[in-house]
C-alpha cells in the first residue's frame, strides 16, 4: 500500500486530483492523507540515509571525529553534508566526539651551558613545500612506576610526523634516534630549518653535528616563551587526547598504541590546517 501512496503523492504534484487518483486506485482518501502526514519528507529521508554513514565514520575513527571532520569525510566520498547537518544528526544519534583538553603551554627547563640558537621562525617564513621546516619536542608518557619519554619530529608544511621514539631515558640519544630516522626516511635537501625548544638534548654536541652534516639550520624557541613551539604542544595535546592516554600498564603497550596512532595520524586523520586532508594525502597532492 505504501507504494500506491507514493504513486498518488507523485502524480498529485501534476495535473491529477487526489480524489480522482484515490477513486481510480480504490484507495481511501483519509488513509492516504494519514500516510502523507506521517511519511518522512525529503530532508528527513536524507537524514536517514546519512545516519549509517555518519555512524560508521564515527566508529572507524574511534570517536575522534566531530562534525567538521565527518562532514569533510563525507564530502571526500562524494556525499553532500554540511557541518551543521552532521552535527544535528550526531546529536540525534547521541554521538559525541572526544573533547580536547584546553591548551596549556609549558616552558622548557633549559639550564645548560651548551649554547642556544636564534628563533628562525620569527621572520614569518611562508610554507610552500615539504622538508622546509621540521619542529620537534619531547613529552612525558605515564607508566605504573615511572615515566617514558616520547620525542617527535613533525614536518610543519604537511603536519606529517617524520620521526618519533619512545624511551625510558630522556637524554640526547632519544632525540638523536628520531633525527636519524627522519633523515633516512625523508632525505631532506640542504637548508631545512630544524626548530625545537631550548632543551639540552637538542643542544648536545652529537645532535648538532648531525644537523651540520645534513646542512640543516638549527632554530630554538626564545627563553621562557611557551608559545614559540606551540605547533608541537598542540600535536602532543591532540595525540594524548585522541589516544585517551592515562597510564600504560607496560612500556611495550605504550609503544604499540603510539605506533598505531601515528600511523593513523599520518595516513587517515584529517587536519583543519591542511584543508582537512591527511598528512600523507596532502603531501601527495602538493608534490605530484
Amino acid at each position: 500500500m505504501t507504494e500506491i501512496y507514493k504513486v498518488i503523492s507523485v502524480l498529485s504534484q501534476g495535473d491529477f486530483e487526489v480524489t480522482q487518483l484515490c477513486d481510480t486506485l480504490e484507495v481511501s482518501r483519509t488513509a492516504f492523507y494519514d500516510w502523507k502526514q506521517v511519511a518522512p519528507n525529503l530532508y528527513q529521508r536524507q537524514d536517514q540515509n546519512l545516519q549509517p554513514m555518519i555512524h560508521d565514520i564515527f566508529l572507524q575513527h574511534r570517536r575522534r571525529y566531530g562534525a567538521r571532520r565527518i562532514a569533510a569525510e563525507l564530502q571526500a566520498r562524494g556525499v553532500s553534508c554540511s557541518r551543521s547537518k552532521a552535527r544535528k544528526i550526531m546529536d540525534q544519534m547521541g554521538l559525541a566526539a572526544i573533547q580536547p583538553k584546553s591548551f596549556k603551554p609549558r616552558t622548557t627547563e633549559s639550564k645548560h651551558t651548551l649554547g642556544y640558537n636564534d628563533n628562525l621562525l620569527l621572520a614569518g617564513i611562508e610554507l610552500h613545500r615539504i622538508n622546509q621546516i621540521w619542529v620537534g619536542d619531547i613529552t612525558y608518557i605515564g607508566l605504573p612506576k615511572q615515566f617514558a619519554y616520547l620525542a617527535i619530529l613533525m614536518d610543519l608544511f604537511s603536519r606529517n610526523i617524520v620521526g618519533w621514539s619512545l624511551d625510558l631515558n630522556m637524554e640526547a640519544p632519544l632525540v638523536i634516534s628520531v633525527l636519524k630516522s627522519a633523515i633516512k626516511q625523508r632525505q631532506p635537501p640542504p637548508g631545512l630549518i630544524h626548530h625545537t625548544d631550548r632543551g639540552g638534548q637538542y643542544a648536545a654536541t652529537e645532535y648538532r653535528k648531525m644537523l651540520f652534516r645534513s646542512d640543516m639550520k638549527q632554530s630554538m624557541s626564545r627563553a621562557g616563551d611557551c608559545y614559540d613551539n606551540a605547533f608541537m604542544e598542540s600535536c602532543f595535546g591532540t595525540l594524548k587526547t585522541e589516544l585517551e592516554m592515562t597510564t600504560y600498564e607496560t612500556f611495550e603497550e605504550a609503544i604499540r598504541e603510539i605506533q598505531e596512532y601515528i600511523n593513523y595520524y599520518n595516513a587517515l586523520r584529517r587536519h583543519s590546517s591542511i584543508d582537512y586532508q591527511s598528512p600523507n594525502r596532502f603531501e601527495l597532492l602538493s608534490n605530484p
